[in-house]
């Protein structure tokens, strides 16, 4: 099978990321979705975040109110010594369902910093990315960087629709005590 590995902190999971998982399952060849809760991300500052097995087991209750979604949440990274490398889930997935082919999906805001994520360059060569639209963020510009550092590497722009809300926006509506359940999967 040919599986989209979305990680995130997913804090909360949005109406955002419910359409990246269906556009990754019905326009962009995937057979189905690993949405990956992380304990943390290494680029952000650590903030308020509830814990990895609140943030899945929301995911999975925002799953189950989607049955028709192709999606599994994994928890591979909460069971994981850190740090929790992507490279490291990766592997540790392959190792795992050897039969599966994955991918790495992100945003272009990650896609222009990617040199500096831990073996980039074995994640680019070995499982590819598929690179959604972010705002602000020329995913050409940061594919086409990659790419002269080697013309091997697997990007893949998606010509996604671009997602106009994040979870950031929605913890801050929520604290300013607006309904944002419109917003929430």
């Amino acid at each position: 099978m040919k599986i989209a590995v979305y990680s995130g902190s997913f804090n909360p999971l949005h109406k955002g990321h419910e359409a990246i998982i269906r556009f990754l399952t019905q326009e962009a060849g995937f057979d189905l979705v690993y949405l990956v809760v992380t304990p943390q991300n290494p680029f952000k500052r650590a903030h308020s975040l509830p814990a990895g097995q609140d943030r899945y087991d929301a995911a999975l209750a925002a799953i189950a109110r989607h049955p028709d979604l192709k999606v599994v949440a994994q928890d591979i990274e909460l069971k994981m010594t850190p740090p929790q490398y992507t490279i490291r889930t990766l592997d540790a997935l392959r190792d795992r369902e050897p039969e599966n082919d994955f991918t790495l999906v992100i945003g272009a805001d990650n896609l222009a910093n990617f040199s500096g994520w831990r073996y980039h360059e074995r994640i680019l060569l070995e499982y590819g990315v598929a690179v959604f639209p972010r705002k602000g963020y020329h995913r050409g510009y940061a594919k086409a960087r990659l790419l002269r550092e080697n013309p091997n590497y697997k990007i893949e722009l998606l010509k996604a629709p671009l997602v106009t809300i994040s979870s950031t926006e929605i913890r801050q509506g929520l604290a300013a005590g607006k309904d944002m359940s419109r917003w929430l999967m």
